[in-house]
């Protein structure tokens, strides 16, 4: 296996790794729940996960002229539409959706060498010019940052967290609120002592 195959292989299963992350959050939610606004500017599970799919539906797509399968609308044309599920877009559309990206996205990143250039056109000048290896690097930083960004979102809803089912901790509500409590003591006194609240 050469350097370029090994690093290739070591990025892609990485990107494995955190769409299934990002995917399983949605494991046992409510339609409510899924979908809802959880923060000020209204991002929510569902969302992310439509988002990150048309994000990695773009970037191993018309990025390398291998253009999805899936309905995209031009990229001009957007404007936040993919942040979030409209009441008509159901959690098996938008799964089934990032599922088959994944299928496209797996075939570019396979078929094509780290070196194969590729054209960014919604990065501003002089930057549209890329390659395989940055792209990858783009869209799992990404889905790490989103997939992150759900961690957060589903311990808010109910306290689970974890990359994977076999890594959760049992929620243990008095535990978690006692440690809780302890840090908001110690996050007080710290202000406390230097005088800024």
């Amino acid at each position: 296996m050469t350097d370029d195959s090994a690093m290739k292989d070591t990025l892609h299963g990485r990107l494995r790794r955190d769409r299934e992350a990002l995917l399983w959050k949605l494991d046992g939610l409510s339609e409510y729940d899924a979908r809802r606004p959880l923060t000020a500017t209204g991002t929510s599970l569902l969302g992310l996960v439509k988002h990150v799919a048309t994000v990695e539906a773009r970037y191993f797509g018309e990025v390398f002229a291998r253009p999805s399968p899936e309905p995209l609308p031009p990229w001009q044309a957007h404007k936040g539409e993919d942040h979030w599920a409209t009441e008509h877009e159901t959690r098996e559309r938008i799964t089934a959706f990032y599922q088959r990206t994944w299928a496209h996205s797996d075939a570019t990143i396979t078929s094509l060498p780290l070196n194969t250039p590729g054209h960014v056109p919604w990065w501003p000048a002089p930057h549209p010019n890329t390659d395989l290896f940055a792209t990858l690097l783009h869209v799992l930083g990404e889905t790490t940052r989103h997939a992150g960004h759900a961690d957060i979102l589903r311990e808010t809803l109910d306290g689970r967290t974890g990359m994977r089912p076999e890594y959760e901790q049992p929620a243990e509500e008095k535990t978690r609120a006692a440690h809780r409590a302890n840090l908001e003591r110690s996050a007080r006194s710290a202000a406390a002592e230097t005088g800024h609240r």
